[in-house]
């Protein structure tokens, strides 16, 4: 397998539960159709990885000169990034935690073949 180009996106606000879903669908597709997959999604998280994937397909083709015509996305992955811990009045005088999760969204791309 040829090298791995790939592009990273940190402290992205969303959980990584969430963002792992997309992850998810576009891992293993060529270039092409994930990027179609993800401009026909309505999820927050497929915006985030659309701009992740075109920054790694343009690292792909830039600074290493792959065709991008035989790329595909051999990993996506969203890894927990850093946690705000809020806290909201409740009822009766007492305080409840609120987590505010981050995430850092990871695209590589690579030539199949």
């Amino acid at each position: 397998m040829s090298e791995q180009v790939r592009a990273l996106h940190k402290n992205s606000k969303i959980s990584p539960q969430k963002a792992g879903l997309m992850a998810d669908a576009i891992r293993g597709l060529n270039v092409d159709r994930a990027i179609a997959v993800l401009a026909l999604s309505p999820k927050k998280s497929a915006r985030l990885y659309e701009k992740v994937l075109k920054s790694a397909i343009a690292n792909a083709e830039q600074n290493h000169g792959l065709d991008v015509d035989a790329l595909f996305v051999s990993e996506a992955k969203a890894d927990a990034g850093m946690t705000l811990k809020r806290f909201r009045p409740k009822g009766m005088g007492r305080m409840r935690k609120r987590f505010h999760r981050h995430s850092h969204l990871t695209v590589s791309v690579s030539e199949r073949g």
